[in-house]
């Protein structure tokens, strides 16, 4: 296994984005050739940071514990690829801010769709309830989702399939020199 520069991988989007599957192909890809870790946002939410709430102050105190955990791993050499919705443009900018002061490469990448293809694919029913008033503070319905104005790359989830995203994904990691070679060729 080749050791590389550590980095940061920051998927945002709103809730039924694509940001695990995503974040997983591109996990499933990196791992046999280097050292990745990936932060899903619903087990640091269960692990790391259980006793937050959703408003902004907690989603903003979550987004902080990512960016500490995703910086200590990529100091250590390990490509850390993150999937949490993180709304807030600021809370982005800080962690994007801490991993630059530390010299780490910090590549953000916002997956979006539609609110009518996030609909169509909420297995849960999430959305509807959040549009009918049922799911106080939700993301992109009753509270806000800020989108990034230049993230490195965006993925149309509703407009691209996962394959395509992924290959954006990983000639951008390969084009800043962040891939060991054997997944260079990939």
């Amino acid at each position: 296994m080749q050791q590389r520069p550590g980095f940061i991988l920051w998927f945002t989007g709103m809730s039924g984005a694509g940001k695990s599957t995503l974040s997983t192909a591109v996990a499933q890809q990196l791992s046999p050739v280097q050292r990745v870790e990936l932060l899903d946002g619903d087990e640091v939410r269960t692990y790391l940071s259980r006793g937050l709430g959703f408003t902004r102050a907690d989603r903003e105190e979550n987004v902080r514990r990512i960016g500490y955990v995703a910086r200590v791993l990529a100091r250590h050499e390990v490509g850390v690829i993150t999937a949490a919705i993180s709304p807030y443009k600021s809370s982005r900018d800080e962690v994007r801010a801490l991993a630059t002061q530390a010299g780490i490469p910090f590549l953000e990448v916002y997956v979006q769709a539609s609110l009518d293809a996030l609909i169509a694919r909420d297995v849960k029913g999430l959305y509807k309830k959040a549009l009918a008033g049922e799911i106080p503070h939700f993301t992109g319905v009753s509270d806000p989702y800020e989108p990034p104005e230049s993230p490195e790359i965006t993925v149309r989830s509703d407009a691209e399939t996962v394959a395509a995203g992924l290959e954006r994904i990983l000639d951008t990691l390969r084009d800043r020199g962040l891939l060991a070679s054997a997944a260079s060729a990939a």
